[in-house]
């Protein structure tokens, strides 16, 4: 197939590195529970993530714009997998929180680029079938990551399924390495970073948000319900163990079981892509999957969180390719760097209070309640966004999701 001939490479990379994300997260979540026995330290590691980002965004998207993307991202993936190596000798949670910081300052540069280089790497007629595709391999890492990571824990100890994430960045990297430049080559000598490019560049950004006003209200209401369902994720191996009484690998074994749901969205979301629009994969996907994030929150059984946890996957995996390929045909590759850290900005900003407000709440009251309220708050912003895409608006509007 001319198709996966062309994209195996990315989306191997790419997936086998989510892999190892999930393998990590799930072991980092269940090793810093473990040193603390504290909800809110859990919820720590959902706000050092944002604060990098934060003091990254002020200047990355500005190097981003102006460097090799490809080189960059096989940078970061060796730089992060270089300190995760560390994390496990670490029995202070500030040196923990430290590390993971650098790692998260490295994120920040590789999710822009990466970003870029699919918009320049895939053709635009096969973005929606290869973002699909993508999102059903890393659905993939969602079902086996949590489980063997599980496993893991189980066998051995949560340090084993930290150092494997490493190795998969160090993969990654050398999967990276043999894919093409994209980047457009210029003769042009490079600026040196300065105050005063910094100002044009968000300047660059602002006036590019002021001209396409439809754009940046599906972004800003899509990002608002997306910032509440990460801060969501930060309870969730809390509430698992402590509202529904399951173990650590019953956990993983959870989180496994969602991935196929996820898988099969995937798969679903590639082969209706010539049946349905991206409108109709942004709201209704989007809609339905803070719907089940609200009600695993509800749940009093380990069964009804488990087939949320099942729906959520496969209404996430549509509404992911819907929203992956709007941002790349709505947002121009030569400033996709800069426009992407300026909203890194405001998107951690939103994600540090709503993880914070969460984590505070759950620590004064009790999770499930606190959890349940915040969903719903999510729903009304998925409902208002999918007002919002449906809005009849002029043909030259309409084209942007269509």
């Amino acid at each position: 197939m001319k198709f996966w001939r062309n994209y195996r490479l990315l989306i191997g990379g790419f997936g086998f590195s989510n892999l190892g994300n999930w393998i990590y997260l799930v072991a980092l979540n269940v090793y810093i529970l473990n040193l603390t026995n504290s909800a809110a330290a859990v919820a720590g590691i959902f706000i050092v993530g944002p604060i990098a980002r934060i003091v990254t965004s002020f200047f990355a998207g500005s190097l981003i714009d102006r460097v090799n993307k490809r080189k960059l991202m096989i940078a970061t993936d060796i730089f992060r997998g270089g300190l995760i190596i560390f994390l496990p000798f670490m029995q202070s949670l500030w040196l923990i929180y430290t590390i993971l910081f650098l790692t998260n300052i490295a994120s920040s540069f590789f999710g822009p680029s990466s970003t870029y280089y699919i918009t320049k790497f895939v053709k635009e007629d096969d973005r929606t079938r290869f973002n699909a595709l993508l999102g059903s391999f890393n659905s993939g890492a969602f079902m086996v990551g949590p489980a063997l990571s599980g496993a893991l824990i189980y066998l051995f100890n949560p340090a084993i399924a930290i150092w494997i994430n490493s190795f998969t960045f160090f993969v990654c990297a050398l999967v990276i390495s043999y894919l093409p430049d994209v980047d457009e080559q210029s003769e042009k000598v490079r600026e040196p970073l300065s105050f005063r490019m910094l100002k044009e560049d968000f300047l660059t950004v602002f006036q590019f948000a002021r001209h396409e006003h439809r754009f940046i209200t599906i972004y800003i209401v899509y990002q608002l319900a997306l910032m509440i369902a990460f801060s969501l994720d930060s309870q969730e191996v809390t509430f698992i163990k402590q509202n529904l009484g399951a173990s650590e690998s019953v956990y993983g074994l959870i989180l496994s079981l969602t991935g196929i749901g996820a898988i099969t969205g995937g798969l679903a979301a590639a082969a209706a892509v010539v049946k349905f629009s991206l409108k109709a994969y942004i709201g209704f996907g989007f809609s339905l999957t803070m719907i089940f994030y609200t009600v695993f929150y509800a749940s009093n059984t380990l069964w009804l969180a488990i087939t949320c946890f099942v729906l959520l996957g496969f209404f996430m995996a549509f509404s992911n390719a819907g929203y992956d390929s709007f941002y790349q045909k709505n947002v121009p590759p030569e400033i996709m760097g800069r426009f992407g850290s300026v909203a890194l900005i405001m998107q951690s900003t939103v994600q540090i209070l709503f993880t914070f407000l969460l984590g505070t709440l759950a620590e004064l009251f009790t999770l499930q309640p606190v959890a349940v309220i915040l969903g719903s708050i999510g729903i009304l912003l998925a409902i208002i966004l999918l007002a919002i895409l449906y809005t009849k608006q002029e043909a030259a509007a309409n084209q942007q999701v269509s």
